[in-house]
């Protein structure tokens, strides 16, 4: 299928203020970032993530540890996405048990991925909890999952699709709404 960008939904400038207002959001719900850890879902949740804990220390004068999760291992369709898939590293240099973990993704859609990485994290230790970040939220939810902290809401139809492009691998920093013709 030919998809056709419809709208641009987030500049550059547009994502740095939408995760600030969420790094706020975070420091004020948790009371400021003592014993919080920032995990972003790779590929582009992993890059959220860092500029997360960097809006978090411009907040807060203090770094945050961030670390990156690969949940290809753990997916229910690994069989149907590919007969060899791509396993990357999980990038997590610190523990997280007694920690009160923020787990950062591009677009929550149908919860899947979300559950994939709670598995994961809870093979790395008991945090004290586990808050979900999420850029864009697009709806279609399958799992019962709900993000904490949204960036942005955006109703989509499930012709559609919400790319999160990031400089690092996409030469630009933007979120778009693809469709079908």
């Amino acid at each position: 299928m030919n998809l056709k960008e419809r709208a641009k939904v987030l500049d550059k400038e547009g994502i740095s203020r939408t995760l600030k207002r969420m790094a706020h959001e975070i420091v004020e719900q948790n009371k400021g970032i003592e014993g919080l850890v920032v995990i972003g879902i790779k590929t582009r949740g992993a890059y959220l993530a860092e500029q997360l804990a960097a809006k978090l220390k411009e907040i807060e004068k203090s770094d945050v540890p961030v670390g990156a999760l690969d949940i290809t291992l753990y997916r229910d369709d690994l069989t149907e996405i590919s007969a060899q898939p791509v396993v990357h590293s999980t990038d997590i240099d610190f523990d997280i048990t007694g920690k009160k973990v923020i787990l950062v993704d591009d677009v929550l859609f149908t919860g899947r991925t979300v559950r994939c990485a709670l598995d994961e994290l809870i093979d790395f230790g008991r945090p004290a909890n586990i808050q979900l970040a999420v850029l864009i939220d697009r709806g279609h939810r399958e799992l019962p999952i709900r993000p904490d902290y949204v960036g942005k809401n955006i109703p989509t139809s499930l012709k559609e699709t919400v790319e999160v492009r990031v400089k690092q691998l996409d030469d630009i920093d933007e979120v778009v709404v693809l469709g079908g013709e």
